[in-house]
């Protein structure tokens, strides 16, 4: 049996949820349609991560993780891009 781990983000405020399922589509659609009541009042979402697993155990170790670790990716982008622009670093490298 497949399992998959997804991240969501709201197009309403630009949160983030994340779970698990057999079927991440049908997921998206519930999520999107209101058919999910943590969700509801953000909706509509946009699927930006997925990742497959085949067995249930590994699935949810990784979406314990999955969040933490899209938000330490954002963090890490958002840090460098702010230091290339602040050190000219871009500018630099094309004179």
């Amino acid at each position: 049996m497949v399992y998959y781990v997804y991240i969501l983000q709201s197009l309403v405020d630009g949160s983030f949820y994340k779970g698990f399922t057999q079927d991440y589509h049908e997921r998206l659609r519930q999520h999107s349609a209101g058919d999910t009541k943590s969700t509801a009042n953000k909706r509509p979402w946009k699927l930006i991560y997925v990742e497959q697993f085949y067995s249930k155990r590994e699935a949810l170790i990784r979406e314990k993780k999955a969040l933490l670790d899209l938000i330490v990716d954002i963090i890490v982008k958002a840090t460098l891009k702010e230091y290339y622009e602040t050190n000219n670093c871009l500018e630099n490298e094309q004179e």
